[in-house]
């Protein structure tokens, strides 16, 4: 009999070396190659058994398209995540930390659609029926008439979903825990992630059923299993939130019906999570606006304004070295800012402890957040608050410029709507302006420190020159 040749696949990136090493060279993580079979894959097995490619029709790039037809859950955050729905024929791969909520949200949007006369089918990899069913009694969802089951082999659930009427949708819980016989490795590696789900989409194109691939994710906060999984799929969501905390975030990072980096916002509560429609209410709900260091920051996530709230804390350092805590934003985006205020600025800031955070969990990525990190940072450097009706955004250049950002008119009204009555931003349009709202507009960051710094109490000393 032939040897079997065998390779080496890191679990963390899908590289494939020829040999065993302890870290992988492509994403430089330990212990995570594992030996495979080299005939199993996508693809895999006897030359002979591949058909021949027939020609396809080619079309020119012109013609009529149809609008890709939805099926809205009734969940408002969810549906605008997903940009009006679940596409049909679509799969979805949703991510997020342990108990972050991932299966209660999909359970809960299952229970909807099967309450709509959709057909619904729930599988499990990870949880017994009996768990699930006790899930659905605390959520009050278990009379919705799901169909559910608790199978991890591929072939066994493509063949008990295509028995009949083809479902409207399919949660997979979880795509790590599927397995098939088409390949030799345990469940969870890296062909064995990949191969289920290349046949659970390809299932998804030709029923058009919309498919759900919940994903566990790495220390890292990525999706675990090859990068190619996200690829597969139409969309790509994100469950984001600390398990602490009561607030939850799913955000989408790709979307081939609809717009990206659009976010959800719901609430864990008793019997579940509950949307929240008004979420820069909600994020600026216990905030301190008498204390220094406390800046609101006016942001956009997909299309949706929102107001949140940038706390700062520059203390002196005892140590050599001081220190650098960063929770919701860029760490390299701060010392950035620092950099600019030390020398554009004449502010003397960078041998202070500085401590950041994003309050309500929210991880905020646009650089328009620069201007009110520094407001924030010389704030607490000065120990005097900022006005308590006011909200702050704008691009901090390395020359100490302010830059304008996209959408200046959707934050501005946001902060009108929620009683705010003065921006501290740059030079703005005649179209972004509104009524109501007193426009403070600046062209370099020094004009706006020296007016921070006018209020303070000096409570570091004299550190602005």
């Amino acid at each position: 009999m032939a040897k079997l040749k065998s390779t080496y696949v890191c679990q963390s990136c899908g590289n494939v070396t020829p040999r065993w090493a302890g870290r992988c060279e492509a994403c430089g993580e330990w212990n995570s190659i594992v030996e495979e079979a080299a005939s199993s894959g996508v693809g895999a097995g006897p030359k002979a058994a591949i058909a021949s490619g027939r020609p396809v029709e080619l079309v020119p790039l012109s013609g009529e398209s149809e609008e890709a037809a939805r099926i809205a859950t009734g969940n408002g955050e969810l549906d605008r995540v997903l940009g009006g729905g679940f596409v049909i024929g679509s799969a979805v791969l949703v991510g997020g930390d342990p108990g972050i909520g991932k299966s209660t949200l999909l359970l809960q949007g299952a229970a909807a659609l099967a309450r709509q006369g959709k057909r619904v089918v729930y599988i499990s990899g990870e949880e017994a029926i009996a768990q699930v069913r006790l899930r659905a009694t605390r959520l009050g969802v278990a009379d919705a008439p799901v169909e559910l089951a608790s199978e991890t082999h591929v072939e066994t659930i493509l063949a008990t979903i295509e028995k009949g009427k083809a479902p409207d949708l399919v949660i997979i819980d979880s795509i790590q825990t599927c397995w098939t016989e088409r390949i030799d490795s345990a469940p969870g590696t890296v062909t064995q992630v990949r191969t289920s789900a290349q046949a659970l989409t390809r299932f998804a194109k030709k029923s058009g059923s919309a498919v759900v691939l919940v994903g566990h994710v790495t220390k890292d906060g990525q999706i675990a299993g090859p990068r190619v999984v996200e690829h597969m799929v139409d969309a790509v969501l994100y469950f984001e939130g600390d398990t602490s905390l009561t607030y939850r975030i799913l955000r989408g990072v790709k979307n081939r019906y609809g717009a990206t980096d659009e976010i959800g916002v719901f609430e864990m509560v008793g019997s579940g999570l509950r949307e929240v429609p008004n979420p820069s209410a909600l994020f600026l709900d216990q905030r301190d606006s008498g204390a220094a260091g406390s800046a609101v920051f006016a942001g956009v996530e997909g299309t949706r304004p929102v107001l949140v709230e940038i706390q700062a804390l520059v203390a002196p350092s005892p140590l050599g070295t001081p220190r650098r805590a960063v929770v919701g934003w860029d760490s390299s985006r701060l010392s950035m800012v620092l950099a600019v205020l030390e020398t554009r600025c004449g502010v003397r800031i960078g041998a202070n402890d500085i401590y950041l955070n994003v309050a309500g969990g929210l991880k905020v990525n646009e650089p328009a957040a620069d201007l009110a990190v520094a407001a924030a940072l010389i704030s607490s450097l000065t120990n005097s608050p900022l006005p308590s009706d006011a909200v702050y955004f704008g691009e901090v250049s390395l020359s100490g410029g302010i830059r304008p950002v996209v959408h200046a008119n959707l934050r501005v009204r946001e902060a009108a709507k929620l009683g705010f009555g003065s921006v501290h931003t740059a030079k703005l349009n005649a179209t972004d302006r509104t009524d109501g709202v007193a426009l403070n507009e600046f062209s370099a960051l020094a004009e706006l420190v020296g007016r921070i710094a006018a209020n303070g109490s000096g409570g570091q000393g004299n550190d602005i020159d």
